[in-house]
């Protein structure tokens, strides 16, 4: 198995964890960053020093491309980039949202219905501006039944999924799906977050398979072009 540092600062919180062989070796992670420029090489640094304490090869690194944070994602690339350059490894991109779906299926198995043949759907959501959300729909297996897109929410929003099982909404826009979405099989996990401990399996899935992005030509996965807004005037 390679060992693999993982960042992820698609979102407020910014989090990086250096694995291997299936197992977390040193991680660092900020819940209410929102300066992750100040942190991050510090987190990395941690995570290196720990390496090279136990006289460890680096053998890739991985990134969330998004969606999440305009800002967060292009330090997260721009950090992992600079690592893949200067140490000659090859770079794995991640969907923030497929990260967000696997720690939601291995930290809240208490949302798992108790009937095994029960279709089971995860739901991830990241909140972006009014009643829209980035999300994505996929199966237990990991398959993406609905590819990462931009979603303003409605009261049918995922109605087909529903009818079809169980449906695990996660992450900081569930709490407003929950205000517009009543259905039987849907559940709530809206204290989920990403972190880059979830991008384990992910990431080594990756490299096991030779699923490497283009180091010099990488670019987040936006969804969405960058809408700028005036500040407020102060009087």
């Amino acid at each position: 198995m390679a060992t693999i540092l993982n960042i992820d600062t698609s979102t407020a919180v910014c989090s990086v964890a250096l694995t291997s062989d299936g197992m977390i070796l040193c991680h660092r992670e900020e819940f209410n960053a929102r300066s992750h420029a100040a942190l991050l090489s510090g987190f990395i640094k941690d995570c290196l020093d720990h390496l090279r304490a136990h006289e460890m090869k680096l053998d890739a690194v991985a990134v969330t491309l998004g969606p999440g944070s305009y800002t967060g994602l292009r330090i997260g690339l721009s950090e992992a980039k600079g690592l893949a350059y200067a140490l000659q490894i090859p770079m794995i991109g991640l969907c923030t949202l497929e990260v967000m779906a696997t720690g939601t299926m291995f930290s809240r198995p208490d949302l798992l219905p108790d009937d095994p043949d029960t279709p089971v759907m995860f739901a991830p959501m990241i909140d972006a501006r009014r009643m829209e959300v980035y999300t994505a729909v996929y199966s237990l297996a990991l398959e993406p039944l609905m590819g990462p897109e931009p979603l303003i929410l409605t009261a049918d929003s995922y109605s087909s999924f529903l009818e079809q099982g169980r449906v695990i909404f996660a992450g900081d826009g569930s709490g407003k799906a929950k205000d517009i979405i009543s259905h039987p099989n849907a559940v709530w996990a809206d204290d989920i977050v990403p972190l880059a401990t979830d991008m384990l399996a992910l990431s080594e899935r990756a490299y096991a398979a030779r699923q490497f992005i283009d180091t010099a030509y990488a670019t987040p996965m936006y969804l969405k072009e960058f809408q700028a807004t005036k500040p407020k005037p102060l009087f």
